[in-house]
């Protein structure tokens, strides 16, 4: 994960994590979806609120949550500095939000294969640690997201090849959304998978010849 460039925020507490090349990813396929305003629109997992802002700079009625408090704070900050009407809760995944419905729901939740399970409750790592198979939140996700669809709504999430988007789609669609991936882009290693590429290696997560990561949007859709 690498640089950022068009969803501009004004600032990113120490220790929330900084939009990157994921979170541009999803905010490209979010403006390709171009939800009408008025839409309902949840972001899961905020960080900084750029996605939040993002939608609410699109006219929709947004709600954005995050379990650590520096980002809810960050976030917070965010909207006050853009003008933007972004409610902020703070909550575990769907806690603060499961008596709504939602025509779009964003996901770029930690999705990096982990050597150490432990996630403890502080520090910057729970941004991108997410167990050993990189699934933690992944598959919390796919369980409770599709309860909170309107009929025709959407949830967009974001993460790494490394993390098994197949089953991302296995699981949406069991659910009974039509599930794709809608976008892929191949980026150069950032610091975290640098620093445990060779872990990755020997768990046959990335090949001998790989030098960059796969980033995919995986588009699923409450059939009306």
């Amino acid at each position: 994960m690498t640089g950022y460039s068009r969803t501009v925020i004004a600032l990113v507490l120490p220790g929330v994590y900084a939009p990157q090349d994921d979170t541009e990813l999803l905010a490209e396929v979010l403006r390709e979806e171009d939800p009408p305003p008025g839409s309902r629109v949840l972001d899961v997992g905020t960080g900084s609120g750029a996605l939040a802002l993002e939608a609410a700079r699109r006219g929709a009625e947004v709600t954005a949550v995050d379990v650590s408090r520096r980002a809810v704070w960050t976030a917070r900050l965010n909207a006050w500095l853009t003008r933007l009407p972004v409610r902020i809760r703070r909550g575990n995944l769907f806690g603060p939000v499961g008596d709504r419905s939602y025509d779009v729901i964003l996901a770029n939740p930690p999705y990096v294969p982990a050597p150490d399970t432990r996630r403890g409750p502080h520090g910057r790592s729970r941004a991108w640690d997410a167990g050993h198979d990189g699934r933690l939140l992944l598959d919390r996700i796919c369980r409770d997201a599709p309860a909170l669809l309107r009929p025709g709504g959407l949830l967009l999430i974001v993460h790494s090849a490394l993390s098994g988007p197949d089953r991302t789609l296995e699981l949406l669609r069991a659910a009974g959304l039509k599930a794709a991936v809608v976008r892929r882009r191949w980026i150069a290693f950032g610091p975290v998978l640098r620093s445990r590429e060779e872990w990755l290696r020997r768990r046959g997560l990335l090949a001998a010849s790989d030098e960059r990561e796969e980033l995919v949007v995986i588009r699923a859709e409450r059939v009306r």
